[in-house]
């Protein structure tokens, strides 16, 4: 984290991308499997696959090295990306009978490109805005507050299973936690910047943390379906990348489309 910061708010703007760009890659090698691509030959190309479909994002959103873009595209883009997040949500509720409509991989691949690409998007459209670098640590924060808020609720008063069948440690109790959290974190973000809008704030970090907890469970679905408990192993006692980003994948893109929509002035 420390590392990450450091480039966030230190390093030229080309580093920030590298380093999102290679994660993404990374993330799009263990997608692949998950997939069912397993092949060295058929996950590079995907990988590759990937690495054109940004870069036909670049030219068609006009995105500069100062990281200037067309909004309207990227608003477009992420219009997509949560309208497949909401999509997710029927699929999660209906597991493991909707696993008949997707668990393959001409419907995983495509996924795999929804769920990180747009990601992608949103981190390049906040970094370029005047405090991008300060709402990148914001919806990064608004993770790991709910997933800690639900970690400690969960822990103390988690009785009711969320969904037992794709992850069977978390519960209503620590779902609800998690939303309290970032609800609290809203209001004090509020209070600090003197926030006149606070209902909005904390209405839009609330979805923002739902849809994090969202893209836990598609991922956590996605592995289960594949029978594997992690996506990668290239961190060392946490897993893939995957592992570690599955939260912002969804979260990122939410935060981003509620901030060009919106008429806070950022």
């Amino acid at each position: 984290m420390l590392i990450f910061l450091c480039i966030l708010f230190a390093a030229p703007a080309f580093v920030f991308v590298i380093l999102i760009t290679v994660s993404l890659l990374i993330s799009a090698w263990e997608w692949a499997d998950i997939a069912y691509l397993h092949r060295p030959m058929q996950r590079f190309i995907y990988v590759l696959a990937t690495g054109l479909l940004l870069s036909a994002v670049v030219i068609v959103a006009d995105i500069s090295p100062q990281l200037t873009m067309n909004t309207e595209v990227i608003r477009y883009l992420l219009l997509v990306s949560v309208s497949w997040w909401g999509l997710s949500l029927l699929w999660l509720q209906s597991y493991p009978a909707s696993s008949v409509l997707w668990a393959r991989r001409w419907v995983l691949a495509p996924v795999g490109w929804l769920i990180l690409i747009p990601a992608w998007a949103a981190l390049l459209y906040l970094h370029g805005l005047n405090n991008g670098k300060w709402l990148i640590v914001l919806v990064v924060a608004i993770v790991v507050t709910a997933d800690v808020g639900a970690y400690f609720a969960g822990r103390i008063l988690g009785k009711n299973k969320l969904a037992p069948i794709i992850s069977p440690g978390k519960s209503w109790e620590g779902f609800c936690g998690g939303l309290i959290a970032a609800a609290l974190l809203a209001l004090s973000v509020a209070w600090m910047l003197d926030f006149s809008q606070w209902i909005q704030l904390v209405a839009v970090i609330v979805l923002v943390a739902l849809a994090s907890i969202v893209g836990d469970l598609v991922e956590s679905m996605a592995k289960r379906n594949r029978g594997i408990k992690d996506s990668g192993s290239i961190l060392p006692g946490h897993g893939g990348f995957l592992d570690r980003l599955d939260s912002l994948t969804a979260a990122v893109p939410v935060f981003a489309l509620a901030i060009i929509s919106s008429d806070w002035g950022i």
